[in-house]
């Protein structure tokens, strides 16, 4: 279907890819992982023809269409909302332009033509365009009333949807999606998970989001080594089986009947445990066939992150009593807030409106003030905080090594070699430990904000969105961290898998009041009694 002979790509003198020969075939949905910087979108942007390689080339089966997720939001503000869907399938749109414009201008001499382009467009199926169009939106959350909208009218959330609905439009034979699932709501991510899963074509995406891989992927391709390497099964598998790798290289005296066994019960646990999807029994094949050598060892560098407390809560952790918060606008964005933590509770804090959530952390941390209500926080407790937006905290240019010794509070945690041990956890190793603290990444701000958390050994961890910009290790890493917490977090995520592997407790703000509920983050959303009464509690007047 598409295949990629002998890529190089090379920057000065970094070289991104080397001699890369691939190839992804029908049916089959190919997550494209490495670390940061590895090359994943510059890797799309080749497959995709906006950018071109250095040497070698990219191959796409005669006659078949590719379809990519467009990254410009503002690519089609001079169309409507329905023209830009239809126009994910260029050809069909070009015939269909043509077609308006000679009714437009009709005369005899072009009736012949238009008779020719109308045969076309009705072997595309063009006649069902607008229909098919209109459905698509619908699935992703669009409503009937904005098909018609200019573009340029709507909000970045609903031009991401209409853009996802154009790449998805016409059921394209090659698929590329870098980061499809960002600013969607867990509804529609999931809505798109079960399309993609379910798809017949070739569907080759770019996800930091862990739970969407291991629903929509039947291979995962690492770029590492300057390689490209194509594995059977979903992120899941493919992490676990690397780890397995690793520490069966590392058992140099085990036997090799033991490494076979432990292989043997390992796939068939995953093998038992495979999606229910088209895929499933030839994905269930491919496992069955693997072979511990077939995994290579990985560069990946995996951040240390451990969260210690410095004493254990009581059991009094926070009393909020009628809490509310309105937006600067006037907008009510949850009241009602009766909240009781109980000391071990790890919190997913939901809204349909990121507004609320971040207003609520913002005044747990006395830097908003509640517009009604009150909190109060248990006597044993100490808290630590992880902005949604941390960049209050990076107007200097301080090193890292200053910029973290701000929170030290004795003499042994002011020593460099203190420190330094601290960022090395969090792979600020030597130089880069001297890097100036207001030049540095989105992932790397968050990973010392986690540095600067684990210093203060809190037993109340709060994170805003803690997962944004960082990479699938990191992401790991730190999701493992908070598993094994023995304190009270409260968390908000877009991260389906962070969301249920640590909650054990939903808590849902909206403007009628709010939601409380002991149970796993997918129980919540399952529920049908649940469901009814968010509809309620988000209408607009109740």
């Amino acid at each position: 279907m598409l295949s990629v002979s002998n890529l190089s790509v090379q920057f000065g003198k970094r070289i991104l890819f080397d001699e890369v020969n691939t190839t992804f075939t029908q049916g089959n949905c190919y997550g494209i992982i490495g670390a940061n910087g590895a090359g994943k979108s510059t890797f799309l942007k080749i497959l995709s023809g906006v950018s071109e390689p250095t040497s070698g080339h990219v191959h796409l089966e005669p006659g078949k269409r590719m379809s990519v997720l467009e990254q410009n939001h503002y690519a089609y503000d001079e169309y409507t909302v329905l023209e830009t869907v239809i126009m994910g399938n260029k050809e069909l749109y070009k015939i269909k332009t043509e077609i308006d414009a000679l009714y437009a201008d009709y005369t005899d001499e072009n009736a012949e033509k238009i008779g020719e382009l109308q045969v076309q467009f009705e072997e595309m199926n063009g006649w069902n365009a607008d229909s098919d169009a209109a459905t698509m939106l619908s699935n992703l959350g669009i409503k009937e009333d904005l098909h018609y909208t200019s573009m340029a009218d709507l909000d970045t959330k609903q031009r991401v949807r209409v853009l996802l609905a154009q790449c998805l439009f016409g059921s394209p034979d090659v698929l590329i999606m870098d980061e499809p699932t960002n600013d969607l709501d867990y509804e529609t991510i999931s809505w798109l998970e079960h399309f993609l899963a379910n798809y017949d074509n070739t569907v080759i995406v770019v996800s930091h989001d862990r739970h969407f891989l291991d629903s929509v992927c039947t291979h995962i391709s690492d770029i590492d080594f300057g390689k490209i390497n194509n594995y059977s099964g979903n992120y899941t598998f493919w992490y676990e089986s690397s780890q397995l790798a690793a520490r069966q290289r590392a058992q140099q005296n085990k036997k090799a009947e033991e490494k076979k066994k432990e292989l043997q019960e390992f796939i068939a646990r995953f093998s038992a445990n495979v999606a229910k999807s088209k895929q499933a029994t030839s994905r269930k094949k491919m496992i069955e066939k693997l072979n511990i050598e077939d995994i290579k060892p990985s560069s990946r560098r995996y951040p240390a992150i451990i969260f210690e407390r410095d004493r254990e809560a009581g059991d009094q952790i926070l009393n909020a009593e009628g809490l509310a918060a309105k937006s600067i606008e006037g907008e009510t964005l949850f009241k009602g807030v009766d909240v009781n933590l109980a000391k071990g509770d790890k919190v997913v804090v939901f809204s349909k409106d990121s507004r609320a959530t971040t207003a609520f952390y913002q005044i747990l941390n006395d830097k908003q003030k509640a517009d009604a209500g009150k909190f109060a926080w248990g006597i044993t407790t100490t808290q630590s905080y992880l902005p949604a937006d941390n960049s209050e905290y990076f107007q200097n240019d301080l090193s890292l090594v200053d910029w973290l010794r701000q929170w030290a509070t004795t003499e042994e945690e002011r020593e460099e070699v203190f420190i330094r041990g601290f960022l090395g956890k969090m792979i600020f190793s030597g130089e880069e430990a001297l890097k100036k603290s207001n030049v540095l990444s989105g992932g790397e701000k968050v990973r010392c904000m986690l540095s600067k958390m684990m210093m203060t050994k809190a037993n109340v961890l709060m994170l805003d969105e803690p997962t944004n910009h960082l990479d699938l290790e990191s992401i790991t890493a730190f999701n493992n961290s908070l598993k094994n917490f023995k304190g009270t977090v409260l968390f908000t995520t877009h991260d389906h898998e962070f969301a249920q592997t640590v909650a054990n407790r939903v808590i849902e703000l909206t403007p009628n009041g709010v939601i409380d509920r002991y149970t796993t983050f997918d129980e919540y959303m399952s529920d049908n009694k649940i469901k009814e009464l968010r509809e309620k509690m988000y209408a607009v007047n109740v």
